[in-house]
C-alpha cells in the first residue's frame, strides 16, 4: 500500500516543494527522502513527465564545485496543477480519516 501512496502523490510532493522554490533534481531527491524514501531512479522520470506536461521547466547553472547543474522550476500551469492536486488530497483525506474515526455519516 506505501508503494501505492508514494506513486499517487509524488507529483503533489514535487510541484509543492517547487512552488516554494527552484531546485535541482539530487537536492528534491534528498528534501523527499526526509519524509518518504524515494531514489533517483523515481524522481528523474517524473521530471521528466512534469515537463513534457509543461508543468516545470529547467535550466542549467554553472557550479564551482563540480559540474553544471539542472535546476528545475515550476510554470503557471504547475502551480495550477499543484493547487488542484493539493486540493483533491485535502478532500480525500478527511474523507479517509472520517471514516478511520468511524464518522460514516
Amino acid at each position: 500500500m506505501q508503494t501505492q501512496l508514494k506513486r499517487g502523490t509524488l507529483e503533489m510532493c514535487v510541484l509543492a516543494i517547487l512552488c516554494r522554490g527552484d531546485r535541482y533534481g539530487y537536492e528534491l531527491v534528498n528534501i523527499i527522502s526526509d519524509c518518504l524514501h524515494v531514489t533517483e531512479g523515481t524522481i528523474y522520470p517524473l521530471m521528466k513527465r512534469l515537463k513534457d506536461a509543461g508543468t516545470i521547466d529547467s535550466y542549467i547553472v554553472e557550479s564551482q564545485e563540480g559540474p553544471p547543474r539542472k535546476y528545475y522550476r515550476i510554470t503557471d500551469d504547475g502551480r495550477a496543477a499543484e493547487r488542484e492536486q493539493e486540493n483533491e488530497w485535502r478532500d480525500f483525506s478527511a474523507a479517509v480519516d472520517k471514516l478511520l474515526n468511524g464518522e460514516e455519516n
